[in-house]
């Protein structure tokens, strides 16, 4: 890991037009070894009736600092981050070379932004990775999801796919104040239980909903029952 970082990291100072070819497959790559120097034994649960769409949004819950490898270490995605991430050491160069999305939160104007950003890549064909509760808001689901990835959904076209993430030593993964991530990242390493569950859905259609608000209530209220299926 620490040789492909060191690689990333070098090749992360070419121009995105010589990179935007191979530079995510790398990160992938990359994503998958971190993975496992951590000592993470990442399960996929295929939930899903039928096979994924050849382009999607993956929603998914975000309890934990660790989802933002473990999504792209099984899932070909590019995701959409806090632009604070971009500033992180090393990471977030690394990050942002592999074509992620980046979003100030609080910006109508950025969230805006972003969201054209997501449609121009979804209509290249590239799978967009988003959490719509807005941040890291603990081991529980929050009240509420945010409606901008379900209203590109709409906009678009593009399917919803859902996936549900458990991981069984919850307070050890679990990111939250006044934890950093490196202190987080200490914890994974060292926890008793490194089994983490990430269930997979069929994806879910736009075109079955009327607006942004009712699709969003509707995905909220399925991991509301995930929840109570895998956590309580």
């Amino acid at each position: 890991m620490i040789l492909l970082t060191v690689i990333l990291y070098v090749l992360s100072y070419l121009p995105r037009f010589v990179t935007r070819r191979f530079y995510p497959r790398l990160f992938w790559t990359w994503s998958r070894f971190f993975v496992r120097a951590l000592g993470v034994e990442l399960y996929l649960h295929q939930k899903n009736h039928r096979p994924l769409p050849k382009s999607y949004i993956m929603v998914a819950n975000h309890p934990s600092a660790f989802e933002d490898v473990g999504i792209p270490a099984l899932f070909p995605v590019f995701s959409v981050a806090k632009i604070e991430v971009r500033d992180w050491w090393i990471v977030g160069r690394i990050a942002a070379a592999a074509g992620t999305l980046f979003v100030e939160r609080e910006s109508k104007e950025s969230r805006q932004a972003v969201a054209e950003q997501m449609i121009d890549e979804l209509q290249k064909g590239k799978n967009i990775a988003i959490y719509p509760e807005g941040g890291c808001k603990g081991r529980r689901i929050f009240e509420s999801f945010r409606y901008g990835s379900f209203d590109v959904a709409m906009r678009s076209g593009i399917p919803i796919v859902p996936v549900f993430l458990h991981y069984e030593a919850q307070e050890r993964f679990e990111w939250q104040p006044p934890y950093t991530l490196v202190q987080k990242l200490w914890h994974i390493l060292t926890s008793r239980n490194h089994r983490v569950n990430y269930y997979v859905y069929d994806a879910i259609e736009p075109a079955d909903f009327s607006d942004k608000e009712s699709f969003a209530n509707h995905v909220h209220a399925l991991y509301l029952k995930w929840q109570e299926r895998y956590l309580d």
